[in-house]
């Protein structure tokens, strides 16, 4: 088990390496963000000599946000990325998704639709109180906005399923938005 300190540090260190810099630690991604666990383990060790492949395994099996993954003998994060990964994900098949913004960004996003940012996918929820604390983050007093999926999907927009609550896309147009009823 990890403490709070060495918990933060490492977190930090795997989700850098998994989702912006893999390169910087001489680490090869494939081009579903996938990295081989034992040579991550190996880049670990090199910067926190008190990280082993057990504490790794503590830390993606204890996250609460389900942000990384380990398959065999490889590891990626499953959402976040700066870089560009091809992620290899279910498609998500339900007719409703959330989004949460400041007040100041409604209209702007109404008018022109949700784009990344800083990451490749937009980060969706799948429960409006989802959306809302990952706003909470950003803001005070966030609002929800309702993305109409079934029909966005109709005319050929893909989904994808990072985890029971994150869903991805690589944009959502306005005519699908609209602020949520609470």
């Amino acid at each position: 088990m990890l403490d709070d300190e060495h918990e933060m540090r490492l977190g930090r260190f795997v989700s850098g390496v998994l989702r912006h810099f893999p390169d910087d630690v001489g680490l090869d991604m494939d081009a579903q963000g996938w990295i081989e666990l034992d040579a991550f383990c190996e880049a670990m060790k090199k910067r926190y000599k008190w990280a082993g492949k057990m504490r790794l395994v503590s830390l993606v099996e204890s996250d609460p946000k389900q942000r990384y993954e380990i398959d065999d003998s490889f590891i990626r994060a499953r959402y976040g990325h700066s870089i560009d990964v091809n992620l290899d994900y279910p498609l998500y098949d339900s007719d409703v998704l959330y989004y949460g913004v400041s007040q100041e960004e409604v209209d702007m996003l109404l008018e022109n639709g949700i784009k990344p940012y800083r990451q490749t996918y937009i980060h969706l929820s799948t429960t409006s109180q989802q959306a809302r604390q990952a706003a909470a983050v950003h803001t005070d007093n966030p609002v929800i906005l309702e993305i109409d999926a079934a029909s966005a999907a109709k005319d050929g927009y893909e989904f994808l399923c990072a985890n029971d609550e994150i869903v991805l896309s690589k944009e959502v147009l306005p005519e699908y938005i609209e602020v949520a009823d609470e």
